[in-house]
């Protein structure tokens, strides 16, 4: 088992706990969410159910009895269940006929499959956990799901029946480029971080994508069998991650790919012009779906003007799908292998480089000897220049990153100097603020200890501290 430190220590501890404990897991589509409940608890789970993707509530229903009899051959002779009621009525019986005094697991998985249109499965849920399992002190209710929004809406801030009866959740988020190079490790796989970096790019942190990597290629080979290939594993899975998550998808596939398009995010009102969904409650539900499931990453401005707010794509396979798998189908085996080291690929692997730079802000943060001091992260921009991160501090210090992605040391030549002279002059002329502006870049391999390096830049750090544990 690889990362997943805090999870793991949380589903530890309640195996220790005295009372019944009713635990929210829910993440997206292939993070590895399944497998981290069943590795933790493998010697508990006494039920295990997972709801069926597009089944009807008879076929659900089908699905649990079937898996109710394969733990006890008591309902060998029980007609199936045709209402929740029924279903959870039987598994009351099945758990009062079990020995001991452990703790029992009963694993929930991909709740908001079971939770069909009118089945009621949620009034019989939440009337399960009431009126049975909080009464006893030997039960752990595992409810998993990669609808994130449903999860949010319907389990963990739920109005109704399961009204602060959750003891805890888990958002089961894709690995760090630290648990990434662990994972890999763990297969003997022994890349340097510019190659995991680059893999990081194509298709993220999922545990279930990573798994793919085999030993002995190089990144470049990996990243065209499974993304270019004919038969590759990744060449068609992104219509399947957002059709198998949202009930009705075509408004998350819209905002996605006009966020696929541009690189430095958009407003909400420039997602909703350019995506032609012209608002409304769609819309706005879709938007913030795709946040919840991580999908989408909302950056707050430093004048926390709402309409300001950038949104971006911050999934990193969805952006490579859309912008070099979906228009380079069938190109053949050796596509990938010359469009890698082009300077167009480089340009865009940059500004995803820097969308990865912000989901590791902890590092960031530790490499700044910063932990102790709050601090607020947050984006700028006005009049043609942008900082795509500004850490705010308590300490009356102000960084704007400058990140940049480069296959060998950067260096600031006269023209850039001049620039960022201007862009920090006029960081403080418009913001008006009296705290100290320090100029911090973050690279790849360093920076060249120029003249111009000495001028304007206050922190400078590698990507090596991307790679540090949080």
């Amino acid at each position: 088992m690889v990362g997943r430190i805090y999870e793991i220590s949380r589903l530890k501890n309640s195996l220790k706990s005295p009372d019944s404990e009713l635990i929210a897991v829910y993440g997206r589509r292939r993070v590895g969410k399944t497998f981290l409940i069943r590795h933790i608890y493998q010697d508990y789970i006494k039920f295990e159910v997972s709801g069926l993707y597009e089944g009807t509530k008879e076929k659900q229903l089908e699905v649990f009895f079937d898996e109710l009899k394969k733990e006890s051959l008591r309902f060998s002779d029980t007609p199936c269940p045709t209402t929740w009621k029924e279903a959870f009525d039987l598994l009351k019986t099945y758990i009062n006929g079990l020995r001991g005094k452990e703790k029992k697991v009963i694993f929930i998985d991909e709740m908001p499959w079971l939770d069909t249109h009118k089945s009621d499965f949620r009034m019989y849920f939440g009337h399960f956990w009431n009126t049975y399992c909080e009464k006893r002190n030997d039960l752990i209710v595992v409810v998993c799901g990669s609808a994130a929004s449903y999860m949010v809406q319907n389990v963990i801030s739920n109005k109704g029946s399961l009204h602060a009866r959750l003891t805890y959740k888990l958002h089961i988020k894709p690995f760090t480029l630290f648990e990434t190079k662990a994972y890999l490790e763990s297969k003997n796989i022994q890349w340097g971080h510019y190659h995991i970096l680059h893999l990081y790019i194509a298709i993220g942190g999922i545990p279930h994508y990573l798994n793919k990597i085999v030993k002995g290629e190089s990144v470049v080979q990996a990243i065209q069998r499974l993304c270019f290939d004919s038969n590759g594993d990744l060449v068609n899975e992104f219509e399947e991650i957002f059709e198998s998550l949202f009930t009705h998808s075509s408004s998350h596939i819209h905002i996605v790919r006009t966020l696929g398009k541009v690189n430095k995010g958009l407003t909400r009102e420039e997602i909703n012009v350019d995506s032609k969904q012209y608002g409304g409650g769609s819309f706005t539900r879709a938007l913030e779906e795709l946040i919840a499931s991580g999908f989408v990453s909302k950056n707050t401005a430093l004048d926390k003007k709402s309409k300001n707010t950038l949104f971006r794509l911050s999934d990193e396979y969805s952006r490579f799908y859309l912008k070099y798998i979906e228009p380079n189908k069938n190109q053949g085996a050796n596509f990938w292998k010359t469009l890698f080291q082009s300077q167009s690929y480089l340009s865009w692997a940059g500004f995803n480089f820097e969308t990865i730079c912000l989901k590791h802000i902890h590092q960031i943060k530790k490499a700044l000897k910063i932990e102790g001091i709050h601090s607020v992260n947050s984006s700028w921009s006005a009049k043609g220049a942008q900082v795509d991160l500004v850490v705010k501090r308590d300490d009356h210090w102000i960084n704007l990153f400058e990140m940049k992605f480069y296959s060998s040391e950067y260096s600031i030549e006269k023209s850039e100097l001049d620039k960022l002279r201007n862009k920090v002059a006029l960081f403080k002329n418009e913001t008006g603020t009296k705290d100290a502006v320090a100029l911090t870049f973050l690279t790849t391999f360093g920076i060249t200890q120029n003249a111009n390096f000495h001028e304007i830049v206050e922190n400078s750090f590698t990507m090596d501290v991307l790679f540090e544990p949080e």
